[in-house]
């Protein structure tokens, strides 16, 4: 049976087993990659970290959780409730939605019930996860607009920005990836990736998808909704006690989404890596052994998600957005005509795969050569021309000089003089009349 007849006989007992399995999934992964942020970063800054709640500090995050439902609730006067209230669900909901395409293994016997471990498989499984991630934003900027404070308005504005311009990238790398399996199920991607995972045949795809989802669930370098020097919180300021708990829990949801996602589009998904499928791959790549495979390669991702936390600075928002609609939309576009190109050269001509790939490597890399040998713009010397920084807002001169009581003394002997003139004038205009 295939996988979308094996998904439709499960019984509704087995569904909600699914369902109950992955709303869990969430909330202990989001518990897990909260205290392993902490100790990871605290690592390489070369600082404790949580060490008092449990041993060495591993309960922290259930401390946590227990304590933010009985923290007290703050509502700005200025707040409108009803979108208040509903911004951190619109947030949550879609996070949790994504979880029911991902396939996390093959056909598995559960309690003599023959299934498959993902709990529907829909032929735009792509397109859901894509909608779900994008959902979020809503919540964001509602909750930016319902407090009632210029700050949270201003985090919720940039948050939508940021995900527009990144969802476009997001998509566009994904495209290539259609293209060679020839469907948007998520299943079918896995399946079509036995022979190789995508990874290697589509790095360029990879990389910008990677690039994308990091500013896609606000993270750091890209965590600028949440830029605490200049607005405080973001957009969840005004927020307290679960509901902030619930943006929290959004965020980091939607970090293993991204993760598990990536792991599906390019790492094989729950297919076991290269080292160990050489020792019998009908048998590691069947049963339960590929739900180890497929959350080992996501905490890879995750761990990769601390790990910029903890070394790269923040964006200005300018070089953001430009690295986004400038970079990566741009080179999403040339790679996918490359794609397209390259596919009807080999179907046409009948030429190999690595013939291909080796001509499409000499054009790439001429192209780069030339680019470089591009003169570079020149720039109009303007004598007044103000000094600027990198964010084009003007400084004073470096070789400016403050000046002293002696050189301000000609300047106000100047002005008095000035001033007494006009005072002549005035009184010999006086007498006229």
């Amino acid at each position: 049976m295939t996988r979308a007849q094996l998904l439709a006989d499960d019984p509704i007992w087995l569904i909600l087993i699914k369902a109950v399995v992955l709303l869990l999934l969430g909330a202990v992964a989001t518990m897990a990659m909260i205290i392993l942020e902490r100790k990871i970063v605290a690592r390489m800054q070369h600082r404790p970290g949580p060490n008092r709640v449990g041993p060495n500090g591993w309960f922290q995050s259930i401390a946590d959780a227990i304590k933010l439902p009985f923290k007290e609730q703050i509502i700005p006067d200025t707040a409108d409730r009803k979108v208040y209230f509903l911004a951190p669900i619109m947030s949550t909901i879609p996070a949790f939605l994504a979880f029911s395409v991902i396939p996390f293994g093959p056909e598995v016997s559960i309690f003599g019930e023959r299934t498959v471990l993902q709990l529907v498989d829909l032929p735009v499984g792509v397109l859901v996860v894509l909608a779900c991630s994008s959902m979020g934003v809503y919540g964001i900027v509602l909750a930016g607009w319902a407090s009632g404070s210029p700050y949270p308005l201003l985090g919720g504005l940039r948050s939508a920005a940021q995900v527009i311009s990144y969802e476009i990238a997001m998509g566009l790398s994904i495209v290539a990836v259609i293209l060679y399996t020839g469907s948007l199920s998520t299943g079918d991607i896995v399946d079509a990736q036995r022979g190789g995972w995508y990874f290697f045949l589509l790095i360029p795809s990879f990389v910008i998808y990677f690039i994308s989802m990091i500013g896609e669930t606000n993270r750091a370098p890209f965590d600028l909704p949440e830029a605490e020097s200049e607005l405080v919180g973001g957009f969840h300021t005004e927020y307290s006690s679960m509901k902030f708990a619930l943006f929290f829990l959004a965020e980091y949801v939607n970090m293993v989404i991204v993760s598990a996602f990536c792991t599906t589009l390019f790492f094989g998904g729950y297919m076991a890596p290269w080292p160990i499928s050489l020792i019998d791959d009908n048998y590691f790549n069947t049963g339960w052994w590929p739900l180890l495979w497929f959350f080992g390669k996501t905490w890879v991702f995750l761990f990769v998600f601390i790990w910029l936390r903890g070394t790269l600075p923040r964006l200005r928002y300018d070089q953001f957005m430009r690295l986004g609609w400038k970079v990566l939309v741009p080179a999403n576009l040339v790679w996918i005509v490359a794609v397209v190109a390259l596919r009807a050269v080999r179907n046409e001509a009948d030429i190999s795969t690595t013939t291909v790939f080796v001509i499409g490597g000499v054009i790439l890399v001429i192209l780069i050569g030339l680019s470089f040998l591009l003169p570079d713009r020149q720039v109009p010397d303007d004598a007044e021309r103000v000094p600027v920084t990198g964010g084009g807002y003007p400084v004073p001169p470096l070789d400016l000089k403050v000046p002293s009581k002696e050189d301000a003394k000609p300047r106000v002997r100047r002005r008095r003089q000035t001033a007494a003139v006009g005072a002549g004038a005035g009184a010999d205009k006086e007498t006229e009349q």
